[in-house]
């Protein structure tokens, strides 16, 4: 769920706090801020709210979590140890008996007898959570990731070759020389293949590593770049956009030529946008229905495909409108476009699960749907989707196919209603719903 956009009274005198504990000067924690002196001071004395971006400034200064200066450090201490009690023993792996289960009621007990104890267990909390994010996304992606595929079979092809050609000179007494020269030069080239593909292999997984770049695809390529300014193209918002070409031209993200070519059609896109919904009226009209989708497009007489784009990529920091996320798949169910947000995870292959609305979508074309989905995870979170699906580009013709395009708005889901919930994952491969209708693999959760 989203924070909110103004921090309470007391984030100013944290900030003050954290500030005197390093000795900085408040001309030095302005400036690397970005604010003046004069408007710092007024904040550290609790004069004036902070924004969400300068929260996140002050914070990066200051070398803590913006949840420390916001809610204070027992706040984040609190939260931290009952993430700790949800992901101790989760039921379906074994009964926690009455007694076994953890105090909640007697946290603030605790933080306050064993101080030390508590950051220490709120500190590997975590530090396990962060792990089991990067394990479930190498093993999403060793499962599904199209070239790690093609290099371990290559890997594989090649030792099979090996092992066969020496299996026959090996076993066999009599080889005529011309034969034994051929196994031999077989051999020779199979080791020169496995050693390039487990070279390249070896390569591929570093670059992984490395930040968690592994741009292995143009799509991933483009989607990494949007992520780098915000999900937002602020040079479309001037009365003279610039074209596509002198963006993507400034983009080393976008590696490629398939990568480039993608970032044309969504800043086409995006621009055409743009000029439909201009940013100011948009955003007016956007404080007055709030961010749904239907309603929006009523009052702006638009299509709901272009509010749900422009719904996404909404400049940060704007007053009560939380993160939103879209997804966008082509009549196959392969996902063209993902904006992530926060605890609504989103495979890095098409293989996203079945359950999702988006692909309810598809089988009723022109119908918006709305629902409320628990998302699946150690601590499942609820969201509220809109989708819809109609014909991509062009009007359809009697000539030609139609092609459908289906799109999902994801939000933050508003307190519980009457309204049933809808159990889905990210994956089948890293969901850990058992019992579930869709299910098309075993979890690898399941399994561990």
């Amino acid at each position: 769920m989203a924070r909110p956009s103004l921090r309470s009274a007391l984030t100013g005198t944290r900030v003050r706090e954290r500030r005197t504990a390093l000795r900085l000067k408040q001309a030095e924690l302005a400036r690397m801020a970005g604010i003046s002196a004069a408007y710092l001071n007024l904040i550290e004395h609790n004069r004036r709210r902070v924004s969400e971006p300068l929260l996140e400034a002050l914070a990066a200064a200051l070398g803590v979590e913006p949840e420390t200066l916001s809610e204070g450090a027992e706040g984040a201490l609190f939260e931290g140890l009952r993430e700790a009690a949800a992901a101790a023993e989760p039921p379906e792996i074994r009964p926690v008996a009455a007694d076994e289960a953890p105090e909640l009621e007697r946290i603030e007990e605790f933080v306050g007898r064993f101080p030390g104890w508590a950051r220490v267990l709120a500190a590997r909390q975590a530090r396990v959570a962060a792990l089991e994010r990067v394990v479930e996304g190498y093993s999403e992606r060793m499962a599904q990731d199209p070239f790690l595929l093609d290099s371990l079979h290559e890997v594989l092809s090649a030792v099979t070759s090996l092992r066969s050609t020496a299996a026959i000179l090996v076993e066999t007494e009599d080889i005529e020389p011309e034969w034994q020269a051929r196994f031999l030069q077989t051999i020779a080239e199979e080791s020169l293949r496995l050693s390039a593909s487990a070279e390249g292999l070896v390569q591929y997984l570093d670059e992984m590593e490395a930040a968690e770049t592994g741009l292995s695809s143009p799509l991933e390529q483009l989607e990494s770049w949007l992520s780098g300014r915000g999900w937002h193209i602020a040079e479309f918002e001037r009365p003279d956009p610039p074209a596509p070409e002198a963006l993507i031209a400034h983009a080393p993200e976008l590696a490629s030529s398939a990568a480039r070519e993608l970032a044309r059609v969504y800043l086409a896109q995006a621009r055409a946008d743009a000029k439909a919904l201009p940013l100011k009226p948009f955003v007016l009209t956007l404080a007055e229905t709030g961010p749904e989708p239907g309603r929006l497009a009523a009052r702006l007489g638009a299509p709901i495909a272009p509010v749900f784009r422009r719904l996404a990529t909404l400049p940060a920091g704007l007053p009560g409108v939380p993160p939103i996320g879209l997804v966008v798949c082509d009549g196959s169910g392969t996902l063209v476009l993902r904006r992530p947000v926060p605890g609504f995870a989103l495979p890095r292959s098409s293989a996203a699960c079945p359950l999702w609305p988006l692909y309810e979508a598809l089988s009723r074309p022109m119908q918006p749907i709305r629902t409320v989905v628990d998302m699946a995870g150690r601590l499942p979170q609820r969201f509220l989707t809109y989708a819809f699906a109609a014909p991509r580009g062009a009007a359809p013709t009697f000539e030609g196919p139609v092609l459908m395009e289906a799109m999902m708005l994801i939000l933050p889901a508003p307190a519980r209603t009457e309204a049933a919930e809808r159990a889905v994952g990210a994956s089948c491969r890293v969901c850990p719903r058992a019992a579930c209708p869709g299910r098309r693999e075993p979890s690898l959760l399941s399994e561990r």
